[in-house]
């Protein structure tokens, strides 16, 4: 079934991408693009690298409630983990690849796994917040069933993050739910609920942790803003900030591979709405996901010269 999906997901991806291709005019698309400027794109450039150096930071804060393994090795883990996640499926796979390669430096299973996992939410926290900012941007979005969806399952996962984390009554009831489970996962449960509690202590910690988590999507936003200068883009930058955070949350949602599709679609329909036309837009978003990956390419550095050390080693 797990195949099946991914085969889905690649197909709807690879449909969707050549739709929204075909209705955005090639010859448009290939022309914004010849015609660029590559100043405010090397802006760009420089700016995910800042951003990239923030997520780092935020993951690292998260380890406040264990002993925390050299700041070093925990850089390295990340950027490692960023560059590996290009090639796998979807964002759970850098989570994996970054708890396995923490666990290689000693720290628990159930502690590696709930620093991503918190990583994970406090980032989709991050855009809902700057989401729900933009809609004040632009109200009309708000009757959008596909924005509508993304905001409730952002909001629904927090919801149950914090519920795990703060809620006396939720553990109960989840502790109760896995002492039905059979003996070893109800065991690796426990101990994943137990990490996830040990923040409850640590408000500081997590403020200071959502604060990063904002300013990179700030930072992703204006990066957007600098790529359509680049393309000849007039939009304004109120514009990015009413779109990027919700295309950012749309892009998450599971039904293609890697958000590639749903970033186009999303792309030529929001920018469409101020003016921009499909050509750019589309171009548009084929350098905002290329953006991502430029940004995990550091970490192809570390990989090369080193990412062996913690357990990040090429399959044979």
């Amino acid at each position: 079934m797990k195949a099946l999906g991914r085969t889905l997901r690649i197909v709807v991806a690879a449909g969707l991408t050549g739709y929204i291709l075909w209705k955005s005019h090639p010859r448009d698309v290939a022309a914004a693009a010849a015609n660029a400027d590559w100043r405010p794109v090397a802006i760009a450039v420089l700016l995910v690298l800042v951003d990239r150096t923030l997520m780092a930071y935020r993951w690292i804060g998260l380890l406040c409630t264990i002993e925390r393994p050299p700041f070093g090795a925990l850089m390295r883990i990340f950027f490692v983990s960023t560059f590996v996640g290009t090639f796998l499926p979807a964002s759970i796979g850098i989570s994996a690849v970054r708890a396995y390669s923490l666990s290689k430096l000693g720290v628990s299973a159930a502690d590696a796994v709930s620093s991503v996992f918190l990583d994970q939410m406090l980032g989709v926290a991050s855009l809902l917040l700057m989401a729900l900012a933009g809609l004040l941007l632009a109200r009309e979005l708000a009757t959008n069933w596909t924005i509508v969806v993304a905001l409730g399952a952002a909001a629904a996962a927090c919801g149950v993050t914090l519920l795990l984390v703060f809620s006396d009554r939720a553990v109960t009831v989840l502790a109760a739910m896995l002492d039905r489970a059979p003996g070893r996962l109800a065991g690796a449960g426990r101990q994943l609920l137990d990490a996830l509690r040990r923040y409850s202590a640590h408000h500081r910690p997590l403020v200071y942790v959502l604060v990063l988590s904002v300013g990179v999507q700030v930072l992703r936003t204006i990066q957007a803003y600098f790529l359509g200068r680049g393309l000849g883009i007039d939009a304004p930058l109120a514009a990015y900030f009413a779109f990027i955070p919700i295309i950012l949350l749309v892009m998450q949602l599971p039904v293609t591979f890697n958000g590639i599709g749903t970033s186009q679609a999303a792309f030529v329909w929001f920018f469409g709405r101020v003016g921009v036309a499909a050509g750019p837009a589309f171009a548009l978003s084929v350098l905002f996901v290329a953006l991502g990956i430029v940004g995990n390419l550091p970490g192809g550095l570390l990989y090369a010269f080193g990412g062996r050390e913690h357990g990040l080693t090429a399959s044979k």
